[in-house]
């Protein structure tokens, strides 16, 4: 099985470091150059990171994705059907890493609530979710109790037969369970599987994880992790 996937603090903060030239001009205060005025129709700037079109893109296609009933808006129910999507992929008995994506969605849905502007409403719209997700969730303490939580269960739950990586077939039945076509979803395996050993590591999940969240690089592999980047057009 795969070992507890966890995202210390320290892996993120790496990660940003030394991938700064992927991400953009400025990801940490301190680290790198500060965008130009010229810069101001590429990305928005908010809080220590700086938010491309791409990443901004991506954002809004978790939100058109949690937003289940779309209406619009995300609200507690919309992150409970997402529960529900998810936790099927564990075994009946796999209490624990059912447990684990629960956990994570609602630690997620708890972030977005804490960091509203309208204390007094329980929705979030999508320009609000893209600017949480930018100056809250993807903060690396955030992004381990949010995301790593829920690629912890998910990838615990999908590892049937226990060697410690995902399979082309265990990775195209994940997504078809999750309403992605095959198609889709093997084109995606490939690009993900960066040493084409027919296997998606731990390692590789991890670092797809990241560029889906954090990179700015149009070409990085993680683009895919959701599926093809033409839906991101």
């Amino acid at each position: 099985m795969f070992h507890p996937l966890i995202f210390p603090c320290r892996v993120a903060r790496n990660y940003l470091r030394s991938n700064c030239h992927a991400l953009c001009a400025c990801p940490i205060r301190g680290h790198g150059g500060a965008k130009t005025a010229s810069d101001s129709d590429k990305s928005i700037q908010r809080g220590a990171f700086v938010t491309t079109d791409l990443q901004a893109k991506k954002f809004n296609y978790v939100f058109k994705w949690f937003d289940q009933n779309g209406d619009g808006w995300i609200t507690r129910d919309d992150i409970e059907k997402m529960v529900k999507l998810f936790t099927p992929l564990a075994d009946e008995k796999d209490q624990k890493n059912k447990s684990a994506m629960d956990k994570g969605f609602m630690n997620w849905w708890n972030l977005l609530l804490e960091a509203r502007e309208n204390k007094a409403s329980e929705k979030i719209g999508k320009q609000e979710f893209i600017r949480i997700m930018d100056a809250v969730v993807i903060a690396p303490k955030n992004f381990e109790i949010a995301v790593g939580n829920i690629v912890d269960g998910l990838l615990g739950a999908l590892d049937r037969d226990g060697n410690g990586s995902l399979s082309k077939e265990e990775y195209v039945g994940m997504y078809d369970a999750l309403g992605i076509p095959p198609t889709t979803s093997t084109e995606a395996f490939r690009r993900l599987d960066r040493d084409s050993d027919g296997e998606i590591s731990r390692a590789e999940f991890h670092q797809a994880l990241f560029e889906y969240y954090l990179s700015a690089d149009p070409n990085a592999p993680g683009n895919w992790l959701l599926g093809p980047m033409d839906v991101l057009k």
